[in-house]
């Protein structure tokens, strides 16, 4: 029987999504909540593997057993065995052909950037932050660039074992709330560190350190130490994942929502 689970999370305390021999990833602790409901070992498959620090509003999982229990064993029995920061939101039956990662044609990433004077204290580890205004319109004119395909080789970490660097960027976006700016991105799937590096990349733009055309100019170059650093993972978010509506999964996509 395989089962998908939509997960949601805080990275703070953990080393990024997957499994390590230190029993630090999300996985591991999320492994171990299952199997005290079905009595024997689980292998969770994700549709990403988020980095150390950053967080999930919607993350799919699915695993196999063999063991029956009522679907909510796999929320609310799953969740008594699970830290605060880490939650099964909905769980749900599907074929044998679906793949939490290998099944989705989209996902959602959003960044959360704290534009003021101090770092809050607030929103420390949830939010990132950078201390001089942004030019939003400019960022906004820069985003445009990446949308499309791309070889995104610019933003791709040295250590990344992506076979291709070549993604399709459907959606990049941003926004301004209050102080608060949020970058959208939504694509069939993202390199080691892309969001991240792009984010950077934006806020290079939005300095004034150089114009909208920078980010096309990098695009073309594909070479990474042309781009700034990568920055902070405390603001990004994994919000969502798309499947196909034959697999009649519960809602896979979530949206950072801010109270102004």
């Amino acid at each position: 029987m395989r089962i998908a689970l939509g997960i949601e999370y805080d990275g703070s305390p953990f080393c990024g999504w997957q499994s390590q021999p230190q029993k630090c990833g999300v996985q591991d602790v999320l492994e171990a909540a299952i199997q005290h409901i079905c009595h024997q070992s689980v292998r969770l498959h994700a549709a990403g593997r988020t980095d150390t620090g950053v967080h999930a509003l919607m993350q799919v999982v699915h695993f196999e057993t063999a063991v029956i229990r009522p679907i909510t064993a796999w929320v609310r029995g799953v969740n008594a065995f699970l830290p605060s920061c880490v939650r099964v939101i909905w769980a749900h039956h599907v074929c044998d052909d679906f793949h939490a990662r290998f099944s989705a044609t989209q996902r959602h990433y959003q960044y959360w950037l704290t534009n003021q004077p101090t770092a809050s204290a607030i929103y420390a580890n949830k939010a990132g932050w950078y201390h001089l205004p942004l030019d939003i319109k400019a960022m906004q004119a820069a985003s445009a660039y990446l949308q499309g395909e791309h070889d995104f080789s610019a933003f791709r970490a040295s250590e990344c074992q992506a076979n291709t660097p070549i993604r399709n960027m459907s959606t990049a976006s941003v926004e301004k709330h209050g102080e608060s700016i949020v970058f959208n991105f939504s694509a069939n799937a993202f390199l080691q560190h892309q969001v991240r590096n792009m984010v950077g990349a934006l806020i290079y733009v939005g300095n004034g350190k150089y114009p909208p055309e920078w980010i096309k100019s990098l695009l073309q170059e594909k070479n990474r130490t042309l781009s700034p650093p990568t920055f902070s993972p405390n603001g990004l978010y994994l919000t969502g994942v798309v499947y196909d509506a034959k697999y009649d999964l519960p809602d896979t996509q979530r949206k950072l929502n801010f109270i102004l």
